[in-house]
């Protein structure tokens, strides 16, 4: 599953890092989300919330 962050759209408000670390963190030199792990969205099973919570809809993901 491909899983892609909006850098524009993102806020930097860290809900998809809290929901789903396994994948996401934030960057701390932009302070915006970053994938660190795509391949563990199938594993962990969390990108779909992430993807549901995100305030700006900066997250999708792609199979």
């Amino acid at each position: 599953m491909d899983v892609i962050i909006d850098e524009e759209l993102c806020i930097g408000c860290g809900t998809c890092e809290e929901i789903c670390p396994a994948v996401f963190h934030l960057n701390e030199d932009e302070g915006k989300a970053e994938v660190i792990d795509p391949e563990a969205c199938e594993f962990v099973g969390c990108c779909e919330a992430a993807e549901e919570n995100c305030p700006v809809e900066a997250i999708s993901l792609k199979e």
